[in-house]
Parts: structure tokens; sequence; C-alpha cells
């Protein structure tokens, strides 16, 4: 089962804590870490943007990543969140294992 790492900027730490806890309540993410704030700087609607965001790494498999995206989507403040995914080439088994017990449905 493939195991991904997925990333999302939000524009808050009360956005960012709402989404973790409902996709790990959900088994949609086995993990969510919250970064600490930076600063994002970004071309949106033809105007150039300086945010402060708080990063989310995501752990999930690539089996729960379209349920995820869908609630991604649904409870993201953004009009256009930034989802991406990359494959987790290697990394602990038994980490890895855990991911995959605790996202299962």
């Amino acid at each position: 089962m493939q195991k991904l790492l997925v990333f999302t900027n939000v524009p808050d730490r009360a956005a960012a804590e709402r989404i973790a806890d409902l996709l790990v309540a959900e088994r949609l993410a086995a993990c969510v870490n919250i970064l600490a704030p930076c600063r994002s700087v970004y071309r949106w609607k033809g105007a150039v943007q300086h945010d402060e965001e708080h990063p989310v790494l995501i752990k999930t498999t690539a089996e729960r990543y379209p349920a995820l995206e869908q609630a991604l989507r649904s409870a993201h403040p953004y009009e256009l969140p930034e989802i991406v995914a990359v494959p987790i080439e290697r990394g602990l088994a038994e980490f890895l294992d855990w991911v995959g017990a605790e996202t299962r449905p």
C-alpha cells in the first residue's frame, strides 16, 4: 500500500487544528503535523500577495487520498487550496505500517 505525504497551507492555526482533527477522526490521515507560521509570497488574481500561513503535513495512503482530498477541499478556507501529495519512497517500516493501519476505513 503506497504511503503519501500531503502538503497544504492554511491562514491560521485554528484552521490547521480543525482540519487536522477532521482528517484524523475520519481515518483519512494517520498523523497531521502543524508547522510554525511561515511567510508565503505568491501571485493571486493578478496581484503579488505576502501572507503568513501555517504549513500542514499529512500522512496517508494512496487508497485514502481521494477521500482526503475531498474532505480537505470542503474544510479548507481558501478558494483554491494548495494540496500536493508526494509518494513516500522509503521510511521506517513500522511507522509506514502504522500509517496504513490508522487510515483503514
